[in-house]
């Protein structure tokens, strides 16, 4: 690993390639553009893109009204990020790749083999995966020893964590550069091993789908098993909701990925989870999941289906 590129990254330098123009992928891009970096936001769909850096600018204006940001800075900010459309046009320059794909395993390996051809040898491949082993994801490549776990929390501007978790190779140079500009960023990072779920979701999740479960066996409703963690275990946010958040399809994702990776029933998805998925009712992204989310509402209304 090039000593000057990990120097040049820890002090806010260099470009960061973000592939993925979504929730996740524009909450990464705006931190590190508010930081000081070139980032080079790629996404397939121009449409994404254009969504992305609009929805990057509301959210500066939110900070703007908050006190925490100028104008200026907002313009500098901006004016950090690049759209490409073009995966191999994009990264070509990089120090830095993080991908912020939909949480898919397929997806995410053909992702990172043409990362692997098209950005530079020394360049850093980072995965925002929330569960998909990082040594999985690294066997792509030909460069195992630079394949990481950087794992944001959503939503990414306010959240603290970032849970970065070391493959098999990773190499330890590229797990403390990865601390270090978690740090620059703003952020607290958290280093962990390679095993389904890493810290977060393998404590997260089954707690999740115990909630499901409870609800599913008639033992409380959405409001009230969410008001018990909320006011009973100091949650700012229910499971139920932060199910709903989260998206409904990426929880059954990671359930999975548990299930498979442990082969223990205990984190088998519960029923009325998949029954959901394939339903199509995935939370906020459809606007109904335990909750019924009204459009231009920030109230809650729970759905008849589990009063």
């Amino acid at each position: 690993m090039n000593p000057q590129i990990l120097q040049a990254l820890t002090e806010g330098k260099g470009i960061v390639a973000v592939i993925g123009a979504g929730q996740m992928g524009n909450g990464i891009a705006h931190v590190f553009a508010q930081t000081g970096y070139t980032v080079h936001l790629i996404d397939v769909s121009a449409a994404q893109l254009e969504k992305a850096v609009s929805t990057i600018a509301k959210n500066f204006d939110r900070q703007i009204a908050k006190g925490s940001l100028t104008e200026t800075d907002k313009s500098n900010a901006l004016n950090n990020i690049t759209t490409f459309t073009d995966l191999k046009e994009g990264v070509q320059q990089a120090a830095l790749v993080i991908e912020a794909a939909t949480e898919n395993v397929a997806l995410k390996l053909s992702i990172f083999k043409q990362i692997d051809e098209a950005a530079p040898a020394d360049c850093i491949l980072a995965t925002n995966t929330s569960s998909i082993s990082i040594t999985k994801i690294a066997a792509a490549t030909t460069r195992p020893s630079l394949v990481i776990g950087m794992h944001f929390m959503n939503p990414v501007p306010v959240m603290k964590l970032v849970e970065i978790i070391n493959g098999y190779a990773t190499d330890a140079t590229v797990s403390e550069a990865i601390v270090n500009i978690s740090k620059k960023l703003g952020k607290v990072p958290s280093t962990v091993n390679d095993y389904p779920g890493f810290i977060a979701n393998r404590i997260l999740m089954p707690m999740i789908n115990e909630a499901i479960t409870s609800l599913f066996e008639g033992v409380a409703g959405v409001h009230e098993i969410d008001t018990v963690m909320k006011l009973g275990m100091a949650h700012p946010m229910g499971p139920l909701q932060l199910a709903d958040f989260i998206g409904l399809d990426t929880c059954l994702s990671i359930l999975k990925v548990l299930h498979d990776g442990f082969g223990n029933p205990k984190y088998a998805p519960c029923p009325l989870l998949v029954n959901m998925v394939t339903a199509g009712k995935l939370g906020v992204k459809t606007s109904e999941g335990f909750y019924t989310y009204t459009a231009g509402s920030k109230e809650l209304v729970v759905s008849p289906n589990f009063k």
